[in-house]
């Protein structure tokens, strides 16, 4: 995508005459230029109609000036030093997040694809930039990181064993009280089958039913088993799994797996 925004920029500025400066107004996105010192040179009728009214013309202004306060600074020091020590030849400047004030009196979050104005020996002298809105994404994108971090802290303080698998059988999860269990590392088992990261020797239920993965994913199941840790060593579990369920589409999408060990009984006339 970076690419094809930097292509799209470059393709607008290459053009000459009335239909380049045509081709850039007509673009869907804000689009605008910035010379070495910063200062817009350029700007469509999308820029125009995003910013507010009490701003005036763009053009001939700092591009810094529709921009959130605590990110002014850092953001001129980057582009005043790109302009200063330049890039690689055929590299341009990554896309990066920035909070623009809007006519519609708030701040919100664009993406900026940026390339750069190179004078005719390759060197700096000014920036283009699409600019698109990415708002909602990023509202979006918190509010899941923070629903994942509160599910993290409930695993974490779930006293039992639990492990979480897709509808492949693949560990997604592994709380704290698992790993002290079975004696692996969370990241040691993510991502692999759990039937083959933590062998099942043994399961009886009061249906005396085999427990397979299908079993699991078809409803809940409660039993105890035997299971190979780390060391290869048994280790006996009671053991409840429940199909993890899509409450929109209705389709099963994991399994929930909680385990608490069982104290081996000593045999007969040991004390």
């Amino acid at each position: 995508m970076v690419r094809n925004m930097n292509d799209l920029s470059a393709t607008t500025h290459a053009a000459t005459g009335n239909a380049g400066a045509d081709a850039i107004d007509e673009l869907p996105l804000p689009y605008m230029e910035m010379d070495a010192k910063g200062i817009i040179t350029r700007a469509n009728r999308a820029t125009l109609e995003l910013h507010p009214l009490e701003h005036g013309a763009l053009v001939g202004r700092m591009a810094w000036d529709l921009m959130a306060t605590d990110e002014k600074e850092p953001s001129c020091a980057a582009y005043f030093s790109v302009m200063e020590f330049g890039l690689e030849p055929g590299q341009e400047p990554p896309p990066v997040l920035r909070s623009l004030y809007t006519r519609r009196g708030e701040f919100r979050t664009y993406e900026l694809y940026r390339s750069l104005i190179r004078d005719g020996e390759g060197r700096p002298v000014g920036m283009r930039m699409v600019c698109v809105d990415v708002t909602q994404a990023q509202k979006d994108l918190k509010e899941a990181q923070r629903v994942r971090k509160w599910l993290e802290s409930i695993m974490e303080s779930v006293a039992d064993a639990v492990i979480v698998t897709d509808a492949l059988g693949f560990i997604r999860a592994v709380n704290p009280a698992a790993e002290e269990l079975f004696g692996w590392r969370a990241k040691d088992l993510t991502g692999k089958v759990v039937e083959k990261a933590l062998p099942m020797l043994s399961f009886a239920s009061g249906q005396g039913n085999e427990l397979s993965f299908s079993m699991k994913l078809a409803g809940h199941c409660k039993g105890v088993a035997t299971v190979l840790n780390r060391e290869r060593q048994e280790v006996r579990v009671e053991i409840t799994t429940s199909p993890i369920v899509d409450k929109e589409s209705g389709f099963t999408t994991g399994v929930v797996s909680v385990m608490r060990r069982l104290e081996v009984e000593a045999p007969a006339g040991e004390p």
